[in-house]
């Protein structure tokens, strides 16, 4: 769909959201009837699904901002949240997010099987046959994935390209925290869009790393790429389990009619989606400043090693009750 027509047929649908945005929003008793909760909701989805749109097409920073402060005030309204302060925020990540996926541990899993599996499968196909990449990429994206890795990134400074490692942090802030977004926001249409994008990026993934590694350039690749993918990898899986958290909150209301189940466990969901955020925020910043830096792979893998052993200690120790 072409940008103009997008935007025809989604105004007036942005438009009726604000309106009863603004109801919701005003002092006092709620001023929606049950009808107008519901259709809330389902403007809600879909909602969600037009910013991944626009993010995904990249058609302006200025829609992207209107659909992406509508749904902040979206998420406020219907799940009633209150802004945390400092002291709540460290506690939050300290003690309550790792306890609350532990809690979940179930949607977490499988989300790490619908995105790992196909990852590997991809892999390990794509690097015995590389021709096979360019059934799922296209072969400009290949060619600038081996264009990069095919020389240090020292000698790209030198060529006049330079890493810009505050600009490329931000950059990376903004790529992963959209496909995390996508994971997340998609478990609206009862987590199938949640299942498509974790199969869809572990087989992209899985074709580039394959593909890479078979052009030659497996140590530059992995020395890039092994420091951060602790926190990125695992923040992709987060994001997906509250993708799916959400969907169950659809599918099995269990004894709560479905609004007031997706509004308890939406919640749920999206404490998930901020703690998967944060991991997010570190994982753009190891691979903004440290990832691109020349360093022998011995220390790469070390530190990679230390990563994982720091991101599998924390969500599986911290918060937990003192004996």
């Amino acid at each position: 769909m072409k940008k103009v027509s997008f935007l025809r047929e989604r105004k007036p649908v942005w438009e009726r959201f604000d309106s009863l945005l603004g109801r919701a929003e005003s002092p006092g008793p709620s001023k929606l009837s049950q009808d107008e909760v519901s259709e809330l909701s389902e403007l809600f989805r879909g909602l969600c699904y037009d910013l991944a749109q626009i993010r995904s097409r990249e058609w302006g920073s200025s829609i992207e901002r209107y659909v992406n402060d509508l749904v902040i005030r979206g998420h406020s309204v219907f799940y009633g949240a209150q802004p945390l302060k400092r002291g709540q925020i460290v506690g939050f990540f300290a003690r309550e997010f790792p306890r609350l996926l532990r809690k979940n541990h179930t949607f977490f899993w499988a989300a790490a099987a619908l995105f790992v599996i196909p990852m590997a499968v991809s892999w390990t196909v794509v690097a015995s046959d590389p021709s096979l990449a360019h059934r799922v990429l296209p072969g400009s994206v290949l060619y600038t994935m081996e264009q990069m890795y095919s020389q240090d990134f020292d000698a790209l400074d030198e060529e006049g390209i330079g890493r810009q490692d505050a600009a490329m942090a931000g950059f990376y802030v903004r790529h992963n925290t959209s496909i995390a977004f996508q994971c997340f926001a998609l478990g609206f249409f009862i987590g199938l869009g949640t299942v498509y994008v974790l199969l869809s990026n572990g087989i992209q993934l899985g074709t580039i790393a394959g593909y890479i590694i078979a052009q030659g350039h497996g140590e530059r690749f992995l020395g890039f790429v092994a420091s951060h993918s602790s926190f990125e990898l695992t923040a992709i899986m987060v994001a997906g389990s509250a993708g799916l958290v959400l969907g169950h909150s659809i599918v099995a209301p269990g004894n709560l009619a479905r609004v007031e189940s997706l509004r308890v466990r939406g919640l749920v969901a999206v404490q998930l989606a901020l703690g998967a955020a944060g991991l997010l925020f570190i994982a753009a910043m190891i691979e903004g400043f440290w990832s691109p830096q020349s360093l022998p792979f011995s220390v790469k893998v070390s530190a990679a090693a230390l990563f994982w052993i720091a991101v599998i200690s924390y969500l599986s120790l911290a918060g937990r009750a003192r004996s």
